[in-house]
């Protein structure tokens, strides 16, 4: 399985460009799921939610449709990891539950400035539980300093199945070591110019990789840190930041090319 998507659906200069002219505010979440097959949520990453709206949210959009979630910065934006379990569990009882089986991979990313320490980081991971009252979930983390470049950390994350979020295109460290039964990528190069934010060839490139992580192949051109062994994963592949306004063209782009 591999699933597309953008960051939110809540972003003015897409009204007349992915949405179209005169949709209705309360329509877009629907539109948008009409076009693509996941959505990052990122206001859980600022804030909580209320459960009302997971359920809204679970409610407006496909039967297979599914959302990534970013998770609280309460959490992770913290100097000692290992003292978070409030944070997370107050995260995964704030309702996200409600979306039933539109629940995806949560993504807990941690600051730039955030070094990794072995032993504090494994108590952290510890605290993410693989499901929570009968419900099966999945995390995977974000991490952008230099440091988690270790073997170390990589044996954490494959020992606990969470996914190292694949950053593309940016200038974040790149671990594209395969460590859950599913990957987790980032890519964060569109610019403008380019109708599908992208130039053909780059889409052709990022499309190839989807189908090589789903198929149980090393792709192309990605930084590793081991030798982590391949084998087929879902995919679930996130047009970020960039010129943020081609980022559904790149990400419908993507899609065709996967069909």
């Amino acid at each position: 399985m591999i699933r597309i998507g953008i960051g939110g659906w809540v972003f003015e200069p897409w009204r007349g460009t992915f949405y179209p002219e005169g949709l209705p505010q309360k329509r877009e979440l629907g539109h948008a799921a009409s076009r693509l097959t996941t959505l990052e949520i990122n206001g859980t990453y600022y804030g909580s939610q209320k459960p009302e709206s997971f359920a809204r949210w679970h409610d407006e959009v496909p039967d297979d449709f599914v959302f990534a979630l970013k998770a609280p910065r309460f959490a992770t934006n913290r100097r000692k990891l290992a003292e978070a379990g409030a944070s997370v569990d107050r995260f995964l009882n704030s309702g996200i539950l409600r979306l039933g089986a539109k629940l995806g991979p949560i993504n807990w990313q941690f600051l730039p400035t955030k070094a990794f320490d072995p032993e504090d980081f494994a108590a952290f991971l510890a605290l993410l539980p693989p499901e929570h009252e009968g419900q099966r979930l999945r995390h995977a983390v974000e991490v952008r300093h230099e440091s988690f470049r270790d073997p170390a950390f990589v044996a954490l994350a494959a020992e606990r199945n969470v996914a190292i979020v694949v950053e593309g295109d940016s200038e974040h460290p790149q671990i594209a070591d395969p460590t859950a039964d599913f990957v987790y990528a980032r890519i964060m190069g569109t610019r403008e110019g380019e109708a599908d934010g992208y130039p053909p060839e780059a889409l052709d490139q990022w499309a190839a990789r989807a189908r090589d992580w789903e198929a149980g192949r090393a792709p192309e051109g990605l930084a590793r840190v081991t030798e982590t062994p391949d084998t087929p994963r879902d995919v679930f592949l996130y047009v970020i930041s960039g010129h943020k306004v081609a980022n559904p063209a790149a990400a419908e782009a993507l899609l065709a090319r996967l069909r």
